[in-house]
């Protein structure tokens, strides 16, 4: 990979015979684990500015109903977070001069407090090209990383890295977008703990004022898009129109794809491409209660498209399994093409084959599965490789499909698997023949990945409609059954049982290359226990990683194998996007505990005694074995169980009258012995303590985070 510095350009032909299409990563990291931004671009033509409000691409657009832009959304890495979005350069309409590829800040944060900016761009098969790193960052709301641009019949990269103190605001009318921020009539139905009820002042900025940071004429504009926790500005071309009636035409309507963010204002804007002609075709989710049940008992089960439980070999698993998904693909577009995006797909129709017959040497291979999609005459094609019930994927058979998709033309080889893929670590070992001009992609998908999309979809985001719908659900009722073998992540490994009992008895040593197997799983769990808590709320939840990106991931393990090995202790990091709070989670193997924790932060200039009472009282509906501590500067503060503190809650103000900074609050569950996801195993019992650290104790807390941002 070429790495550029700020202003440089460079020719992505030069650089890859496959870069017709590319997908563009943009990263950072947060050392306090709360930083974020939003991803969007802009299809700008010779004049600098966008042609319509289509050209415009963000989390409520995601996509061009050519496939010429696709955001795929945020991927968790090792040192933060990375948003990736697929650029199909063929399908760029002949008007588009230039790719802008920008973020935005939000919740009062700015660029300044992010580490390891970059900006990289990939080939179709996944292959690095060029890398733009950022260091200059302070105190933007807004950035340009880099854009695509044409050069005659070629595409090139230049790293741009301009800032903008104006947020969104002032990066998007620089491109001729009107920027607008509303007041809307109409009140949330069920507000939800911590959301602002504020109106919102009516704020309208047109096109050609604002500019970049440190411009006089630029407007005090919110910092960033609509994200979580902020109100965001609605943005539509720009065009004359009186100040007073900016924003009102096609009246008030609810965002399309995105969930409004939590603790935003009822009266927040949505961007123009929400409003109007884009919210009259309405999505389907599925309702929240069921239906009553028409059965005599509560024995009786509902009659299911995709039946489970005759399945008895893992051969029979794999192929009901691989069938099953490839046709709901196929049949839901919005689900297909969200699977294989991230993996270089067109937008484009898609047929998918089970079973099929491939030549290579003397016998003819079998794959599991074949993807292909058609887009203007041109078929992209992905073999798939299934594996359910936990057997492990065989180095040997994915080698062969590789050498026979490269041989044959083929993109990509999927693999899909109950393991969670890992930063760094290779799912399979495979060796690429450097002599072949055409490169062949090889991605992986957990069964908990799949679970997870289905289920914003469904329950959350919404599908074209209710045969859609329904399909989706089926689909979801078929990978939830115990029978499937689609469950995702459930065993520690065989270096598990070892490493625990050398814990125990203290017989485990330093360097013992077990103790990292163990950290590789316990990463791999985390990783699955944020996409099941997304799917659920629909909201992205992320391992937090405090560290600077570029540190490489094997050497972070191998340090945190040589913690556990001095400690005995796996401890890992989680936040759900929109939200402050930041979940600790340990498993303690020598006491056999596992302990959720979050720091609540005390409301600044208050009085110790009313925030204590404060926040007893939002914590009314939490268990009564949460365990409350004061966090005091210099000092350990004082601590008890909330049963005890509920008729004393001045027992956590410090006697020395040294000032409260905030609360920690933890709950310590036992933990499962068993390496697997069974009744007693290790892996129910974080899931478990998760769940129930979420929703009885993170759940109440929006008030008084919502009020320590006001004040502080």
């Amino acid at each position: 990979m070429r790495e550029i510095s700020k202003g440089a350009n460079v020719s992505l032909t030069d650089l890859s015979e496959d870069a017709g299409s590319v997908v563009v990563s943009l990263g950072w990291s947060s050392a306090s684990g709360a930083g974020d931004a939003d991803v969007s671009v802009l299809l700008v033509g010779e004049d600098g500015k966008v042609r319509s409000e289509n050209d415009f691409y963000f989390y409520n657009n995601p996509a061009a109903a050519d496939g010429s832009v696709q955001l795929l959304g945020k991927t968790p890495t090792d040192s933060g977070d990375e948003d990736r979005i697929g650029v199909d350069l063929t399908a760029v309409p002949e008007g588009v001069a230039r790719i802008v590829v920008a973020a935005s800040q939000y919740g009062g944060t700015r660029f300044g407090d992010l580490d390891g900016l970059r900006m990289t761009v990939a080939d179709r098969s996944g292959e690095p090209l060029v890398g733009f790193s950022i260091d200059d960052a302070s105190v933007e709301t807004a950035f340009i990383f880099g854009e695509l641009y044409r050069r005659g019949e070629e595409w090139k990269f230049r790293a741009v890295g301009q800032g903008y103190e104006t947020g969104l605001a002032g990066l998007a009318t620089d491109f001729g977008i009107e920027v607008e921020e509303t007041e809307e009539s109409e009140e949330p139905e069920e507000p939800e703990p911590g959301v602002a009820t504020e109106p919102q002042a009516a704020q309208t900025t047109t096109a050609g004022t604002p500019g970049p940071a440190g411009s006089p004429t630029a407007p005090a504009a919110p910092a960033g898009a609509a994200g979580a926790g902020t109100a965001g500005p609605a943005v539509s071309p720009a065009a004359p129109q009186p100040a007073e009636a900016a924003g009102t035409a096609g009246g008030p309507a609810a965002p399309v794809g995105r969930p409004p963010a939590p603790g935003a204002a009822p009266g927040a804007a949505v961007p123009a491409q929400a409003r109007g002609p884009r919210t009259t075709r309405k999505k389907v989710t599925l309702p929240k209660a069921p239906g009553k049940s028409l059965a005599e008992n509560e024995s009786w089960r509902p009659a299911r498209l995709f039946p489970v439980p005759s399945l008895k070999s893992d051969k029979e698993r794999e192929v009901r399994a691989t069938s099953v998904l490839l046709s709901v693909m196929a049949q839901v577009p919005e689900f297909g093409r969200r699977l294989t995006a991230a993996f270089g797909a067109p937008a484009g129709r898609m047929q998918t084959f089970t079973e099929v017959s491939l030549p290579h040497g003397d016998t003819p291979r079998r794959p599991d599965g074949v993807i292909r999609v058609e887009r203007a005459g041109k078929l992209w094609t992905a073999l798939v490789e299934t594996k359910t019930n936990g057997n492990a994927l065989r180095p040997e058979q994915v080698q062969q499909y590789m050498d026979i998709a490269a041989r044959r033309g083929y993109e990509s080889v999927i693999t899909l698997s109950n393991d969670v893929a890992l930063e760094g670590t290779a799912m399979v070992d495979v060796k690429v023949d450097g002599r072949r001009k055409h490169k062949v992609g090889l991605w992986h998908l957990s069964w908990a990945e799949v679970a997870h999309q289905a289920q914003l979809l469904i329950r959350h985001e919404g599908v074209g409609n209710a045969a859609h719908a329904w399909l989706l659900q089926e689909l979801l009722a078929y990978l939830q059954h115990e029978q499937s073998g689609c469950h995702g992540f459930q065993n520690m490994g065989p270096a598990w049982v070892p490493v625990r009992n050398g814990i125990e008895d203290e017989t485990l040593c330093l360097g013992d290359p077990r103790a990292t197997e163990v950290v590789e799983s316990w990463e791999r769990l985390i990783r699955q226990v944020c996409l099941r808590l997304g799917g659920e709320l629909g909201q992205k939840a992320l391992p937090v990683q405090r560290v600077r990106r570029g540190s490489d991931p094997r050497s972070r393990r191998a340090a945190a194998a040589e913690r556990l090995c001095l400690d005995g202790r796996l401890s890992a990091e989680l936040r759900v996007e929109g939200t402050s709070s930041v979940i600790a989670v340990t498993a303690d193997l020598r006491t056999a505990k596992i302990r959720t924790s979050v720091d609540v932060p005390a409301p600044e200039g208050s009085y110790p005694l009313v925030t204590v009472r404060r926040l007893v009282r939002l914590l009314g509906e939490a268990p009564a074995d949460l365990h409350v501590e004061s966090l005091v500067e210099g000092e350990n503060g004082p601590r008890g169980t909330l049963e005890r503190l509920r008729p004393e809650p001045g027992d956590l103000v410090p006697r020395s009258g040294a000032a409260v900074t905030g609360f920690r609050l933890t709950l310590i569950k036992g933990m499962g012995n068993s390496r697997g996801n069974t009744e007693s195993g290790f892996i129910r019992s974080v899931d478990e303590a998760v769940d129930r650290f979420r929703q009885g104790v993170v759940a109440h807390l929006g008030p008084l985070e919502a009020r320590t941002g006001r004040r502080g």
